[in-house]
């Protein structure tokens, strides 16, 4: 290793344990996510329990576990379950995008107002 990786080794450790200023590039940051967290939340929640549900669905129809579970007919409650999963994964991009504009529309002064300020320095 030689010096210059040294030093840039000893630079990228010591600069973990010194305090960083807070700068309004971070706080722009900061609002950025503020505004993006609920919707992606929702959106990987919501879709994956779609998913789950249109699964539960398709096993009783295409296994033998509705038989395990004692039901007599599977095809029916099973393609039942199935379409509802599935009207969950199909409704769960337009939520996303209703939640994702409504939350830009509440902070769209806020992060303009900012970044004017960054970019005007």
């Amino acid at each position: 290793m030689n010096n210059n990786d040294q030093e840039f080794l000893v630079q990228k450790i010591r600069s973990q344990y010194t305090e960083k200023e807070h700068t309004e590039l971070d706080e722009l940051k900061a609002l950025d996510a503020k505004v993006k967290k609920p919707a992606n939340v929702f959106g990987y929640v919501y879709g994956s329990i779609g998913a789950i549900v249109m699964g539960a669905g398709m096993s009783p129809v295409m296994t033998d576990i509705g038989d395990m579970l004692g039901m007599s007919q599977t095809m029916l409650p099973g393609i039942l379950v199935g379409i509802a999963g599935m009207a969950m994964a199909l409704t769960t991009y337009p939520i996303y995008k209703k939640i994702l504009t409504s939350r830009k529309k509440k902070y769209a002064d806020k992060i303009m107002e900012l970044s004017e300020r960054i970019t005007k320095g």
